[in-house]
């Protein structure tokens, strides 16, 4: 339903839908967009919520004052109190802003006489112009930040010249708008807003107003309103790095990500949507989502939630510990149910045991995680038994056990939580555990080597495929280390003793090139800080990845003659 509210002598267009017996929820819009740009967003709220839109002051269906000043960000609150007013007399509102409309929403939520009107604040893509004047006058603390920002901020200084930010606005740039961001930023817009052109050269009064007198005179901006602040990993203009100082300004602060450009609205309304929700949730306290109690951990993975298999020992155990020791919330996996255990007990995580072969067996791994922790943001596919015999010697029962754990296993981590990852729409990473022994083409090593070169390549392919989720893809290539795989592989065409013999010599030579998984563990870490593609941890693995590339003939004839192997 639409309606006008008065605001001084402005009048703004109002657009309500949903229940108003239910939690407001008010959506403010930036440039130079009017309300559509939350259509999708207003899709998903409505069953649950009291949705309220609107234009600000000169955009879409609303009054556009002449001049300067009637821009000024305290007339643009106004308004939005004006509304809230209208919509919401009686109950404090849930607010989201995008761009400028999380501006001047910011301006309300630390505005210490608006309190108690606003119960919660998703800002997307906008920031309060105080904190920012606040960070940009401690540039010496963070010079690579603040270089990126204004380069990224270019058209801020174009548009504080008179006529220049609203001339191509003027020469007809609105009517080019939707197919430039189609092509520049992905974006489809739903609807065509006809009012484009007005609105993009009247919105360069917002600049013109407001910012160099808010960034050169910052004022003391605090709020005690729960505030989530959404950065999208490929916006083009408002970087990460404005944000970082923003605890001591807002006590009850959430930091999210979203795989999405600067305009999230129209590609990722139902990820925001969720978003919006759940911190309303947590407000009523009618649910707190997982992911969202996380996200104010401490620690470099603080608030982060990685999952490993094969976390039972070794590698897995010890990059559980890694990830533990810098603030995330582990969920162990390991076929050993006690294993596990011992792993969550000792980094006060969560344990569970599967079989990663069992396809039903990862899918119901993948829906408990899920509904008791969220979504991982890191999954770490590490699960994997060795064994050693030539291709003849090795039997068909043989080859399906170790591709079954070894690539199968991989292959169900991926697609179980690589889906869940895409769908969460908050990007994250997947490791895949590999070998040395995916680049050797070792004859006793047949089966083994072949399960590591297929996990390889799976991993390439899904990093190109996920890489425009936002979800990196890492291969993790250890050489020989001193894990529990020796202790546990089979060999072909011996009998138990003899296995046994041929375990215990495996684990004493293992043992004396003492090269721990705390190693492995890692560079894990760092393939996931770094964003790594394939990653050869040991210098004999190293050193095989370098003769792969450059001389494939030599390493046959040196794994023909009896290199030692391992995982």
């Amino acid at each position: 339903m639409k309606q006008l509210v008065r605001s001084g002598d402005v009048r703004l267009a109002v657009w309500t839908h949903g229940d108003p017996a239910n939690p407001t929820v008010v959506l403010v819009h930036g440039y130079p967009d009017t309300h559509v740009v939350w259509a999708d967003v207003v899709e998903e709220l409505v069953d649950r919520f009291h949705v309220v839109t609107f234009d600000n002051r000169g955009a879409g269906a609303s009054d556009c004052p002449p001049g300067i000043d009637p821009y000024r960000i305290e007339n643009l609150a106004a308004d939005l109190r004006a509304v809230l007013d209208a919509v919401s007399p009686d109950e404090p509102v849930h607010l989201a802003g995008h761009d400028w409309g999380a501006i001047l929403a910011w301006e309300l939520v630390a505005d210490p006489s608006a309190a108690g009107r606003i119960a919660s604040f998703t800002s997307v893509a906008g920031g309060c112009l105080d904190h920012i004047g606040h960070w940009m006058r401690g540039w010496a603390s963070h010079p690579r930040a603040s270089a990126v920002q204004l380069l990224h901020s270019w058209y801020v200084a174009a548009f504080q010249v008179p006529g220049l930010g609203a001339l191509p606005w003027r020469l007809g740039l609105g009517s080019q708008w939707d197919a430039l961001l189609a092509r520049l930023e992905g974006v489809a817009p739903r609807e065509r807003v006809r009012t484009r052109g007005a609105d993009g050269e009247i919105g360069v009064r917002l600049y013109r107003a407001n910012v160099l007198r808010r960034l050169t005179d910052p004022g003391e901006r605090r709020t005690t309103v729960p505030v989530q602040v959404v950065h999208a990993d490929d916006d083009h203009y408002v970087r990460p790095g404005m944000a970082a100082d923003l605890d001591r300004w807002v006590p009850q602060l959430w930091r999210r990500r979203i795989a999405a450009g600067h305009w999230a609205p129209l590609t990722h309304g139902p990820v925001l949507a969720r978003m919006i929700t759940e911190l309303v949730d947590l407000v009523r306290g009618t649910h707190a989502a997982p992911a969202l109690t996380r996200v104010r951990g401490g620690g470099e993975f603080g608030g982060k939630l990685v999952l490993v298999t094969g976390a039972g020992s070794g590698i897995g155990a010890a990059t559980a510990r890694a990830f533990a020791a810098l603030g995330a919330e582990v969920v162990a996996v390991d076929v050993d149910a006690a294993a596990a255990t011992r792993t969550a007990d000792e980094v006060g995580g969560h344990a569970h045991a599967v079989d990663v072969s069992d396809e039903a067996g990862m899918r119901k791994l993948a829906d408990d995680v899920v509904a008791a922790h969220g979504v991982p943001d890191v999954v770490v596919n590490n699960a994997g038994i060795g064994h050693s015999g030539t291709f003849l010697d090795t039997t068909v029962d043989e080859w399906r056990r170790v591709l079954d754990v070894n690539l199968w296993g991989v292959v169900h981590g991926c697609r179980e939580f690589g889906a869940r990852l895409v769908q969460r729409g908050e990007g994250g990473h997947v490791v895949n555990v590999a070998s040395a022994a995916a680049w050797l083409p070792a004859t006793d090593l047949a089966a083994y080597a072949t399960s590591k070169a297929a996990v390889a390549m799976l991993s390439d392919c899904l990093r190109g495929e996920l890489a425009g989720h936002g979800v990196g893809v890492s291969t993790i290539c250890p050489g020989i280390v001193d894990t529990n795989i020796t202790r546990t592989s089979t060999f072909s065409g011996l009998d138990d003793s003899a296995q046994e013999a041929r375990r215990a010599h495996a684990a004493s030579v293992y043992g004396k090139r003492n090269f721990r998984p705390e190693g492995v563990a890692a560079e894990i870490v760092d393939a996931v800080r770094r964003d790594r593609a394939v990653v050869p941890v040991t210098p004999e693995a190293k050193v095989v990845r370098l003769l792969a590339r450059l001389s494939p003939a030599l390493l046959r004839t040196l794994a023909a003659g009896g290199l030692d192997r391992g995982h």
